[in-house]
């Protein structure tokens, strides 16, 4: 299933015995460009406190699509009690190593991608050119990103700007982020356009710049997105057949 992530933002968590927060923001691993955790803002109950919950900690495997909810498989105590990540970023290897220590949960951190996964470095193989922007982010950063950092980052296709980033587009099975939303209203007024993550040249997180591997005309001639309705696969086949490159699937 594919589904908007900031649609997804606000949803209710609940634990086996009493609701624990609402979720504030998605991390993603930017080599993988997979969703690692949900954001979960404790609000009144553990007041000025974030809790990291893997989406593999969700009941049942799947959110309550119907009443805005993520139901998890986790008592309050046990959230409770767990490594704080406090309030700021980045999440550190140490943290991320207690937390999943825990509870319990097996290390993501090299294993290899799951089936559907965008494939692991072409964020990484294609900043190579930019080894010391590379190396700034890695010591400022590293791995995690807020898609609620990445909204609004500039998109530049490869004969010029053509938006900003305003959402992203994940499958919740894999939890694999698919696409990015790109709002193209002070090129293209009024109209949306979706690009997948493997046809990127490259991302400047210092700059907050996107690159496509686009040109502006393939861009403005790509089927039509609406927001409004969903993504779902005979829209899909047709955006991969019109940029003749191969589907994930």
């Amino acid at each position: 299933m594919l589904r908007s992530l900031n649609k997804l933002i606000g949803y209710r968590v609940e634990a086996s015995d009493g609701e624990i927060g609402t979720v504030r923001d998605f991390y993603f691993h930017d080599d993988t460009w997979t969703v690692r955790y949900l954001v979960v803002d404790t609000g009144n109950w553990l007041p000025g406190r974030l809790v990291l919950l893997p989406p593999a900690a969700i009941a049942a495997g799947d959110p309550d699509w119907s009443m805005h909810r993520f139901p998890v498989a986790l008592s309050r105590k046990q959230v409770e009690d767990s490594p704080s990540a406090g309030t700021d970023r980045p999440v550190s290897r140490q943290y991320e190593t207690e937390l999943h220590k825990y509870y319990g949960w097996p290390v993501y951190w090299g294993a290899a991608p799951l089936p559907g996964q965008t494939p692991a470095g072409r964020a990484r193989e294609r900043a190579a050119s930019q080894p010391q922007e590379n190396e700034q982010v890695r010591q400022e950063d590293p791995d995690l990103r807020s898609i609620q950092e990445v909204n609004g980052y500039h998109i530049e296709a490869t004969d010029g700007e053509i938006g900003h980033v305003e959402d992203f587009i994940a499958d919740t099975v894999a939890w694999a982020l698919r696409y990015l939303v790109i709002d193209t209203r002070n090129w293209l007024p009024g109209r949306k356009v979706i690009v997948s993550p493997d046809w990127l040249d490259g991302i400047s997180w210092h700059d907050r710049l996107v690159r496509a591997n686009l040109c502006r005309k393939e861009i403005e001639n790509s089927p039509e997105f609406d927001s409004r309705a969903p993504v779902n696969r005979e829209y899909e086949v047709r955006l991969y057949d019109y940029y003749g490159r191969q589907a994930y699937w």
